[in-house]
């Protein structure tokens, strides 16, 4: 928790006004700039609904009624990645503010600033176990990175002030306001508190980098022969994609992207050598086996992307550049940390390299760049073309083709990973639960996505299982005439965990199957008023796409697809980056160098003895 102040004199141009809590807090969410909420009502909130409803009525703001709370902070969470901005969603007391837990815990690890405000029991009535009470700040706190109990109408504004500031600088992430009751009713002396108008003391995220590193850095870049840029989810919330392409072409350095990153360097670019990790790309994962400096860019060195962390880079030296200290060196020591805002410190980066005149040696990375690309030519992402029905990455790699700029939403599963493999997305244009791994994240966020950005094509490409758990939603869609593109890659399972049974424990198939029991998605569209589409026939592929797009409305589109093909490459648990399944039967890359097991030396792959302390390795 912080402490917080109002900088005095802020507000001696204005004179208080009688007005209650829940006009203080729609009136303090309208001078932060919020224009849409997704939310759903209930006991405990309608105070604050009754004030939403006029500032409706005033054209301040719009209410999405979503079908369930879940998918309202689903919907905030998307409408926060498609445009950098806060995501706000409502729900009342007990089942309704828990139903949000499962949303704040997906952009809490995600990083996405969001605001959470939920309705509470009267404050003389906490604690009591009042109907429908629960303790939701206490429930979030290991989720959010701040949260209000409002005890007093006097202190909304300041408080909302607070959580948007939070909520959005730093590393982003939610944060949870909890209002009881009475304090909606209740009358205060109400001054509005503005964007920039509050000092948290204690809070100062550092944003620009040490200078000190800064040349530290440079000097490892102008020297490595197999440089690698390693590219998270934290330059895309910096919006960094500039400053990423700058430094890469100066340099000569090939860019690798995880799956929060995606969108974040553009994947024509030669450099580019896509998604590394769990089912990543071949050649990029060979390349961070094989590099020699690693530039981690608001990346953390997550388990699905480093497979066995201590052969990850193991013989690369690593700069890691991060706004939150606290990842900075948690799981892997890096030569040269670098705490600040991504854009920032490439920034500075690229002003330092300019005044000392450094450039790139081209000749220097060129051995280490086609290397690279003979990896690419040997081992490239292909979707197969089954003599009989169509594979999952078939259907990817159209919609890629007939909506290269579109937004796209996905679930969680195989068709998440084929997703990240074959679309070449743009800045924001990706939107997918990364860090939780949430199912039925995939339509409500697309949701938002629209909402935020309704001139734009956007397109969630779900699977049958992922979509059952938030179906309901496509009548939030038709309530409010939200054109989203829903495309279901059907394989009558929950494909991912179907591979994992397969590969590891023994094609023993407990639970994954989805066959019995699963709707007809065309009636399931049409119950809810929208258009659905069913195919199962390569022919059909193309124009039942092209159909979708060009309908003037929310589509279901589903796909029968071939049911027992896996997503690969595949790194196995426990396995290095380089140990990878589903590869061509061609000879894989021997690595040149070994580590010690005893004294970590770095020695010859040929050396059978370690020269400095004698053991066999």
């Amino acid at each position: 928790m912080v402490s917080t102040s109002i900088p005095q004199g802020s507000h001696s141009t204005q004179t208080p006004q009688r007005r209650t809590g829940a006009f203080a807090l729609m009136d303090s969410l309208r001078l932060h700039g919020v224009k849409h909420i997704f939310g759903y009502p209930g006991g405990a909130i309608l105070p604050i609904y009754d004030e939403l409803y006029r500032a409706e009525a005033r054209g301040e703001v719009q209410h999405i009624l979503v079908r369930h709370e879940q998918a309202a902070s689903h919907a905030a969470d998307g409408y926060a990645r498609a445009t950098g901005k806060v995501g706000v969603c409502f729900a009342t007391s007990g089942p309704g503010a828990t139903n949000l837990v499962t949303g704040i815990a997906t952009a809490q690890l995600d990083s996405i600033p969001l605001v959470a405000i939920t309705g509470q029991v009267t404050r003389a009535a906490i604690g009591t176990d009042a109907f429908q009470e629960t303790d939701i700040f206490g429930i979030t706190l290991p989720i959010v990175k701040n949260s209000y109990v409002v005890r007093h109408a006097k202190d909304m504004a300041k408080i909302v002030a607070e959580a948007f500031h939070i909520a959005s600088t730093g590393r982003p992430g939610p944060v949870l306001i909890d209002v009881p009751k009475d304090v909606g009713y209740e009358e205060c002396d109400y001054v509005p508190v503005k964007p920039g108008q509050v000092r948290l003391t204690g809070y100062k995220p550092t944003v620009k980098g040490n200078p000190r590193q800064i040349n530290a850095a440079l000097k490892l870049i102008r020297q490595a022969e197999k440089p690698l840029m390693y590219v998270g989810g934290g330059a895309v919330a910096s919006d960094a994609h500039a400053q990423i392409k700058e430094l890469a072409e100066k340099f000569k350095i090939p860019v690798t992207t995880t799956l929060m990153g995606l969108g974040a360097f553009d994947e024509h670019n030669p450099l580019s050598v896509g998604m590394l990790g769990m089912h990543g790309t071949a050649y990029a994962n060979f390349a961070v086996s094989e590099c020699d400096l690693l530039i981690a860019v608001g990346a953390r060195f997550d388990d699905r992307v480093t497979g066995k962390l201590d052969e990850f880079a193991s013989r690369a030296k690593v700069i890691q550049i991060d706004i939150d200290p606290a990842e900075v060196g948690k799981n892997r020591a890096p030569e040269v940390p670098i705490v600040g805002d991504v854009r920032k410190v490439l920034e500075q980066m690229l002003e330092r390299a300019k005044d000392a005149d450094l450039g790139s040696d081209s000749n220097l990375t060129k051995p280490w760049l086609d290397k690279i690309n003979h990896w690419r030519s040997e081992y490239p992402l292909v979707a197969p073309r089954p003599e009989e029905g169509i594979s999952p990455q078939e259907v990817i790699v159209e919609l890629d083709n007939q909506a290269p700029h579109a937004f796209y939403t996905t679930d969680v599963g195989q068709h998440q990973m084929w997703a990240a493999q074959f679309l070449k997305n743009s800045p924001r244009h990706w939107i997918s639960s990364a860090g939780l791994g949430t199912m039925g994240y995939g339509l409500a966020a697309a949701m938002g996505v629209k909402v935020a950005v309704p001139e734009e094509e956007t397109i969630c490409i779900s699977g049958d299982a992922s979509f059952q758990m938030n179906p309901q939603e496509l009548g939030t869609l038709f309530q409010f005439g939200i054109n989203v593109k829903t495309v279901i890659i059907n394989n009558g399972w929950q494909g991912m965990v179907r591979q994992w049974q397969q590969n590891f424990f023994g094609q023993r198939y407990s639970s994954s199957n989805m066959e019995v029991g699963a709707p007809d998605f065309v009636l399931l569209a049409k119950a809810y008023g929208i258009k659905g589409i069913s195919i199962s026939d390569r022919a059909d592929l193309a124009p039942a796409i092209a159909e979708m797009l060009a309908h003037d409305g929310p589509v279901l589109m589903e796909v029968k697809v071939t049911k027992e093909e896996n997503c690969y490459p595949m790194i196995a648990p426990v396995k290095s980056n380089s140990q990878m399944l589903g590869l061509p039967q061609k000879e894989q890359p021997v690595a040149e160098f070994t580590n010690c097991s005893d004294c970590g030396t770095t020695n010859p792959a040929a050396n059978k003895f370690c020269p400095e302390c004698g053991s066999k390795l």
